[in-house]
């Protein structure tokens, strides 16, 4: 009766662990809707020049993801990147109105007023990668009014430095350092983007990411670029990325809508 007792009772805790591990390791789909003109688009390494038009109508987009159980958007306002002021806030509200996901949104948030817009028409949460460049001390004030939760910081680098503007300004800021300021301020959510490799269905950094979880292992550190397939995903999720952005895989039909309702939460 011990004997099975203790092979019971160890039978029990290597179950719980097992579970533990299974939850660590299930990995976020955070779909991306790019707009440029109030449509869905894919840049090529931000690029705006390499511009393709899926969608007329990203709510439908957004409608066929929610049906595929996933609860999560990344919508980002190209548009209000480039003009430096958030312009297709309509999007975002008819997104929320249509639907029950989370949208975080980006795009040309450079001041309090633009933050305003964008959760007054229904963002839960907000990333900002230019402004915490160009302006850090307003970035850190949105931490500290909204909270950590709801303020993502951007990363987006070109050989491993920063750039902002919707990609069309490259920085002398370095990755590790630019993160760890912001990490130290309180910041706790990062979606860092590989440029290189944005748009381009040719897999993800990985090495990349590894490197910064190792640098900054409570980072809820969000990949976006280059998946091209499942394979990629399973990849981020193998080396422990929490969440993962990606679009033009599904868009291009790389990856079917149905195939990621293993990673529904």
């Amino acid at each position: 009766m011990v004997i099975y007792s203790v092979l019971r009772n160890t039978q029990i805790k290597l179950t719980f662990v097992s579970i533990q591990y299974f939850v660590f390791q299930m990995i976020e789909i955070i779909p991306a809707i790019d707009i440029i003109d109030g449509k869905c688009v894919r840049l090529s390494q931000g690029d705006y020049a390499q511009k393709t038009v899926y969608n007329e109508n990203p709510v439908e987009v957004a409608k066929s993801f929610e049906d595929a159980g996933i609860r999560r958007l990344h919508l980002v306002d190209l548009d209000g990147a480039k003009a430096h002021h958030i312009v297709n806030y309509k999007v975002l509200e008819a997104i929320v109105t249509t639907t029950s996901l989370v949208v975080d949104f980006g795009g040309g948030l450079k001041s309090d007023e633009d933050l305003r817009i964008a959760f007054d028409n229904g963002a839960s949460m907000v990333t900002g990668g230019s402004i915490a460049v160009k302006n850090p001390a307003l970035f850190l004030s949105w931490i500290r009014t909204y909270g950590a939760d709801k303020i993502i910081l951007g990363a987006d680098v070109k050989n491993k430095q920063i750039a902002v503007n919707g990609w069309l300004e490259t920085t002398s800021l370095e990755l590790v350092p630019f993160i760890d300021r912001f990490v130290q301020q309180g910041v706790n959510k990062v979606i860092c983007t590989d440029i290189s490799k944005d748009g381009m269905l040719q897999g993800t950094a990985v090495d990349l990411y590894s490197e910064l979880l190792l640098k900054f292992p409570d980072l809820y550190l969000i990949a976006s670029g280059g998946v091209s397939n499942l394979a990629d995903i399973e990849a981020l999720e193998k080396a422990n990325v929490p969440a993962v952005i990606f679009g033009k895989a599904i868009y291009e039909g790389k990856i079917q809508l149905k195939e990621l309702e293993q990673f529904a939460l």
